[in-house]
């Protein structure tokens, strides 16, 4: 049992470095050799857990959609409408990328190219159906207007918060990037959502950019 968990806490180890490497320097730029030197294992301990570097991004992936999912399913569970929960769950999305390499790596990889290997799905087609999803039923719930079309406003919602995470990460101090999502927000939601809801999506927004930053 000690050495299982000896092994799992390794394993962890070896992710969580090399996500930071990879968020750091990218991808392509950082070596087995590198990774086994900032999480002080041998050679050994990494091949026993990853026979090669595709397999520590694939990791990095699979934990970047479990805690995305994560987040999905605990809003789902609580009495908000489908345009707050999305809200709510783009923010959670920035608040997790700012405290951790995680989800920043694993955003770079997706950028890069890196293959997903199935059954996991590319993490911005399972974003953009988590989106779909949530402004087809904000549409039934009147809080989107109903001529939208909304497969071209969720592409271009997650092609904004991926912009605003990996653009504001480079030229802003992550402090930044809640209040650059809350402004992101007051566009999408002056152009979708009918008049009279939007002064509640308005101020939603700021109220979740504060939250996020004193989080």
């Amino acid at each position: 049992m000690a050495r299982q968990l000896r092994a799992e806490q390794t394993r962890a180890t070896i992710v969580s470095v090399a996500a930071d490497l990879f968020d750091r320097h990218g991808y392509e730029s950082t070596s087995l050799s590198e990774i086994v030197a900032h999480a002080e294992v041998t050679k050994g301990a990494l091949y026993f857990h990853f026979a090669a570097k595709e397999d520590l991004a694939h990791a990095i992936m699979e934990m970047q959609s479990r805690t995305f999912r994560r987040l999905a399913s605990d809003l789902d569970g609580r009495d908000y409408s489908s345009l707050e929960a999305l809200m709510r769950l783009t923010f959670g999305m920035a608040r997790v990328y700012k405290e951790g390499p995680v989800l920043r790596a694993g955003m770079r990889l997706a950028i890069a190219g890196i293959s997903v290997r199935p059954p996991l799905p590319h993490p911005f087609t399972e974003w953009r159906e988590i989106a779909t999803s949530r402004l087809l039923n904000a549409v039934q719930q009147a809080d989107v207007h109903p001529d939208i079309d909304v497969d071209s406003v969720a592409h271009i919602l997650v092609s904004s918060v991926v912009g605003t995470c990996v653009v504001g990460g480079t030229l802003e101090p992550a402090v930044r990037q809640p209040r650059r999502l809350a402004e992101m927000w007051y566009i999408r939601i002056r152009g979708m959502v009918p008049v009279t809801r939007r002064p509640r999506y308005l101020t939603l927004a700021s109220r979740l950019a504060r939250q996020t930053v004193t989080a």
